[in-house]
């Protein structure tokens, strides 16, 4: 948490040491104002020269011409290293998070890190030049009053310290409950996205009662924490407030027993009052300041949380020679999968056909290295791919999801994300049908997720984009099920004629593509049952009712 705080504040120190510097300047402008005016009353209005009156109020506007170029300048200075601040660490969050072995962590939890608790820890850059010019204004405000009167400057530079020290005292419960506020809207979030993410499944199965009342309850508890959190914030301004209104009676109580006794002036009581409604800011915000310290810890607590993770998966080391493509799961254990065991050869076509949904899920999770075996081993070349170098197994092996999506940018933009090989992915992947249909070809803007486009042409993008990758392993989930069935021909063709030489899997079970392949396994019950081509398959009730129903 204070490694996190820390470099917040000093990743941005420039533009916060200047704030704070203008804040200061502001601030001690501030306290100025009632002395002038006092000095006016005295040595202008009761003698009644026109002249000093006129350059006394000429100085005055001179001061508040400088104070409120301060104050603007201070607040330019305090948000910028604030959204600078904020915009850092969700940098950094999104580098540890994509890193090597993941984050384990719901995508919506990290989301409401990302966005909810790097504002508030981004905050304290506003927060601390602010408190910084609190500070000297009640300590330029307690010397004026000083000057004025010794009685009212020791009590306000006596009472200051307890204040202070009361106000964080306050912040406490806000501070935990700060921290369980956000803890429950990170849950809420994460359940709200993975929700959303399978409410096609949700909806197949019939689940839709009970994932919303799963959603309600979680709601229910960040919508309390919540209200927990605002109970306490209310109460710590409240308390803040009605101390430093205690606080500020006393003040002018005493200057005004100091005036009527004749210790002071008229001017000077003017002053004195004067001072004390502006000392009412400064003991203000470290009310606020204070609250907002109390909040940004508890969100600092979680990002370094994420930060400080350990990977999901534990990274490999192993950097083996340019990669040749065979792939092999020995006796792999995982999931639904119980003891699963085929190769695939450098440079063959398989597919992989699997009975529940959830095998083939485990299947790419384990490719991908999403997640590790809890017994065998997945084999890349002859090296288990938990020992491979992370940068390497990427580039040699690409899973392309079933649910990928697409990029904002153009239509080419996106297949060219996936390298240089792009007029055979065209091809291939039948995009340049789709550009035909487009207004303007390969150079249309595609909306986020790619949702301007219709599920067929984005599959196919999707598919052009991995193609174009020309990994020496590539592995497909169902890329072809948005598509009419002559599509899905021309699409198998063109995986099949791109792909040659290289080693691809394609879990599917689309008829077309399994006869393009050379060789089908056939997972069922979490183990292989069946090994060969899709035509001698075929004759088996068992692949026949999974691929044809």
């Amino acid at each position: 948490m204070k490694k996190v705080l820390s470099d917040v504040v000093t990743g941005q120190w420039r533009p916060v040491a200047a704030a704070g510097t203008l804040g200061a300047l502001h601030q001690a402008c501030e306290a100025a104002v009632p002395l002038l005016i006092g000095v006016i009353v005295d040595e202008a209005v009761a003698t009644g020269d026109g002249t000093r009156l006129g350059l006394w109020i000429g100085l005055l506007g001179a001061v508040f011409l400088v104070l409120s170029n301060a104050f603007r300048f201070s607040l330019r200075a305090g948000e910028l290293a604030a959204h600078r601040a904020e915009h850092d660490l969700r940098v950094r969050l999104a580098r540890r998070v994509l890193a090597e072995g993941g984050v384990d962590r719901l995508s919506g939890e990290l989301a409401s890190i990302a966005t909810g608790d790097a504002q508030r820890v981004g905050r304290v850059n506003a927060a601390l030049p602010t408190a910084i010019a609190a500070v000297v204004g009640l300590l330029v405000g307690a010397v004026a009053l000083l000057r004025v009167s010794t009685a009212l400057g020791l009590l306000v530079l006596v009472a200051a310290p307890l204040m202070l020290g009361l106000a964080h005292l306050l912040g406490k419960p806000l501070e935990r409950r700060s921290d369980a506020e956000q803890d429950r809207a990170a849950a809420a979030s994460g359940v709200a996205a993975d929700l959303v993410a399978g409410i096609r499944a949700l909806k197949g199965i019939g689940a839709e009662a009970a994932a919303a009342a799963r959603y309600r309850g979680t709601s229910a508890e960040s919508a309390a924490a919540a209200v927990r959190a605002a109970r306490s914030r209310a109460w710590l301004d409240g308390w803040m407030l009605a101390v430093t209104g205690v606080f500020l009676a006393v003040v002018a109580l005493v200057g005004g027993r100091l005036a009527a006794n004749g210790e002071i002036t008229v001017g000077q009581l003017v002053a004195a009052v004067g001072l004390a409604q502006f000392l009412l800011w400064p003991l203000t915000i470290f009310s606020w300041v204070n609250g907002l310290l109390a909040q940004a810890r508890a969100s600092a607590a979680r990002v370094g949380a994420v930060l400080d993770a350990p990977p999901a998966v534990p990274p490999g080391s192993h950097v083996p020679p340019a990669a040749v493509g065979d792939v092999a799961l020995v006796d792999v254990v995982s999931g639904p999968l119980r003891g699963v065991s085929f190769s695939v050869s450098a440079g063959e076509f398989v597919g992989v056909v699997a009975d529940d949904p959830a095998e083939a899920s485990a299947l790419l999770a384990l490719l991908a290295r999403e997640v590790d075996p809890e017994s065998g081993a997945v084999l890349l070349d002859g090296v288990a791919l938990s020992e491979v170098d992370g940068a390497v197994r990427r580039s040699a092996l690409l899973v392309a999801s079933h649910e990928a999506d697409l990029f904002g940018g153009t239509v080419l933009e996106n297949v060219l994300d996936g390298g240089e090989h792009v007029a055979e992915a065209v091809a291939a992947a039948r995009v340049d049908d789709v550009a035909r249909a487009l207004p303007d070809g390969m150079g249309t803007a595609v909306s986020e997720r790619g949702r301007s486009l219709s599920g067929g042409q984005r599959q196919r993008v999707a598919l052009a984009r991995a193609l174009a990758a020309a990994a020496p392993v590539l592995v497909l989930h169902d890329p072809t099920t948005a598509v009419d069935a002559v599509t899905e021909v021309a699409l198998a063709d063109g995986v099949r004629r791109v792909r040659a030489g290289r080693t691809t899997v394609v879990v599917a079970a689309s008829p077309a593509l399994l006869a393009a392949a050379d060789r089908v396994v056939h997972l069922s019950a979490g183990v292989v049952v069946a090994q060969g081509a899709h035509a001698d398959l075929v004759t088996r009730p068992d692949y026949r009712s999974a691929v044809l129903g």
